[in-house]
């Protein structure tokens, strides 16, 4: 490699997906007043000659409030460099947060941004902060990601500590797998630094910026797999030592001592756990400075996954046990319960221990507990023999026998009860939606026949949420039309394949039409993702003319295409 030393922190990896921390108001190495998102004054150093000088465009000026696509509110600009700007938007359509990178679409790195953001897009692991649009507006350039609020970057962690040896083996190896399938179709990173790391509540591990913040930069490489697998290394060394392994402080870590070279993380910290350790080094050490260890140096990280899986499993470490608070006896204080205070004084009464009662003698303890035993199984069998008797009087009575009288029920006060559910009769289906689709094909939900279906058309990407097109932002699914308002009790939907994330909802009683989403505000099945078939059957009976089969997500067709459909809508209840 060209230099040991990286460049540190840029505040666009701040941007991505939270806010900037509020505790690195200095200048970083790069040059980056990372407290108010602006370059701050001097060049920014490079890194392997990956950095592409190119002249910078002004960036957009835009503002709080402003609105993309009649939809993307911007909110919080957290980062402004480089001719581009990152925002906390929101998404005012699914009513959710999103981060924007925006850029003028005249900036010489435009094109490759978005090439970069629609390759990334296609990727689809869950191990990536997906991207939602990228987007080439006018004079404008927008790239729309996922923004995570219960996430904390590795940054944050680092700041408090090293981690526990189970966290530091947690983070490189999901790092590592989910870049080593990245690599398998042809993406990079190339800014793997502590800020595009994301720990989640639940302890995933989220990549954030794949492509796109080394396309914001301008950042290529000509070896790219090296180059993210000596960051994942870097950023093991990091976790387990709380020291960046170069010379150059990044981060908001101190680097190594200057003119020592790479030393081994168990020479920076004791305790370091030594598989690890090691690992960390032959990630990061892979330009021949490993040649006289046994160990062979990892390059890609296909490698570097494979090295972890190796390794014995680190388990996590065992919750500390905090002992309970020592039993406090309490005593009853004779003569002061229910009486005023003693007169200052006067002597206070003297707490008594009532001591507990005498344990019956053994001989006696036996005599009484045979005796309670022989009382229990004497009440039981008179008790079943009541019961026996209840039961052969009833049988008699209803076999028209003499020598006792049964009851009969009483009819239902409500001739409604009574009323058997039935399928009801579907007057006519109609697609829902805004651009309806395959609207002459709503009729084969509710033809009785299994074998015709209504199908969606085919979408390619964003997890199956009908391409993220505006204008299947409600989903789709079939309205049924009973003809009159029923008073419906159950339905049962059979869907063309498992894996739809659909819901079934009913309109108001008095609707005389509904088409929008607010039309159906009576909830019959919640929201989830369902098999082939769906059904359920009410508690309490719902009066509708209008049923909906409300489908928001398409199960996978196959590779990245996502496609759905029903066969055939029941609809149970009664006539009102």
């Amino acid at each position: 490699m060209a230099e040991r030393s990286t460049a540190a922190v840029d505040v666009a990896d701040n941007g991505g997906d939270q806010p900037p921390l509020a505790d690195t108001a200095k200048a970083t190495a790069d040059g980056v007043d990372t407290q108010n998102g602006r370059a701050a004054d001097g060049p920014m150093p490079e890194k392997d000659g990956e950095r592409r000088k190119a002249a910078p465009a002004a960036a957009p000026e835009l503002h709080s409030g402003h609105k993309l696509a009649r939809r993307y509110r911007l909110e919080e600009c957290v980062t402004r460099l480089d001719g581009f700007s990152s925002w906390r938007a929101m998404d005012e359509k699914l009513r959710r947060a999103v981060g924007v990178h925006l850029l003028p679409a005249d900036h010489p790195r435009a094109r490759s941004v978005l090439a970069a953001a629609r390759s990334s897009a296609l990727l689809g692991d869950p191990r990536f902060v997906h991207v939602l649009d990228a987007v080439e507006d006018s004079d404008l350039v927008y790239v729309v990601h996922e923004w995570l609020p219960d996430a904390t970057e590795l940054t944050a962690l680092l700041a408090s500590g090293p981690l526990e040896p189970h966290e530091c083996y947690q983070l490189v190896s999901q790092v590592s797998q989910a870049m080593a399938a990245a690599h398998r179709e042809g993406l990079a990173h190339l800014r793997l630094t502590p800020s595009a790391i994301l720990r989640t509540s639940t302890g995933q591990y989220r990549i954030r910026g794949l492509a796109v913040n080394a396309a914001l930069r301008g950042i290529t490489s000509d070896t790219p797999q090296r180059t993210d697998t000596e960051a994942i290394g870097a950023l093991l060394y990091a976790s387990l030592t709380q020291r960046w392994p170069y010379e150059t402080d990044a981060y908001g870590l101190t680097g190594l001592p200057k003119g020592v070279g790479l030393i081994p993380p168990d020479q920076v910290r004791a305790g370091v756990h030594r598989g690890l350790g090691q690992l960390a080094m032959r990630a990061l050490a892979n330009d021949g400075a490993t040649a006289s260890r046994q160990e062979p140096a990892c390059t890609t990280p296909e490698e570097l996954a494979k090295a972890v899986a190796a390794m014995p499993r680190i388990r996590p470490p065992e919750p500390a046990f905090t002992a309970p608070p020592e039993y406090q006896h309490t005593t009853y204080q004779q003569g002061s319960y229910g009486r005023p205070p003693t007169h200052p004084g006067m002597p206070g009464t003297q707490p008594i221990a009532v001591p507990p009662p005498p344990p019956l003698q053994s001989r006696t303890g036996r005599v009484l507990k045979w005796g309670v035993a022989a009382l229990l199984i004497a009440a039981l069998g008179l008790g079943s023999w009541q019961l026996a008797d209840t039961l052969l009087d009833r049988v008699k009575g209803d076999s028209g026998g003499s020598g006792s009288t049964s009851q009969t029920a009483k009819p239902s006060e409500d001739p409604k009860a009574a009323k058997p559910s039935t399928q009801l009769r579907i007057s006519s289906a109609s697609v829902f939606g805004k651009d309806p689709i395959k609207a002459e094909d709503a009729g084969k939900a509710v033809d009785g026949d299994s074998d015709t279906a209504w199908r969606t058309i085919r979408f390619d990407g964003y997890g199956g949420k009908f391409g993220n097109l505006d204008s299947y932002d409600d989903g789709s699914g079939i309205i049924v039309d009973l003809g009159s308002v029923k008073e419906v009790t159950g339905f049962e939907a059979d869907m063309f394949a498992a894996g739809h994330k659909l819901e079934v909802r009913a309109a108001a009683a008095e609707a005389s039409s509904a088409r929008s989403i607010s039309d159906f505000p009576q909830e019959l099945h919640k929201l989830g993702t369902t098999g082939k078939k769906v059904q359920g059957t009410l508690a309490t009976p719902v009066k509708t003319r209008f049923v909906l089969v409300h489908i928001t997500v398409l199960p996978p067709e196959s590779g990245d295409s996502y496609r759905g459909g029903i066969k055939e809508i029941k609809v149970m209840g009664t006539d009102d």
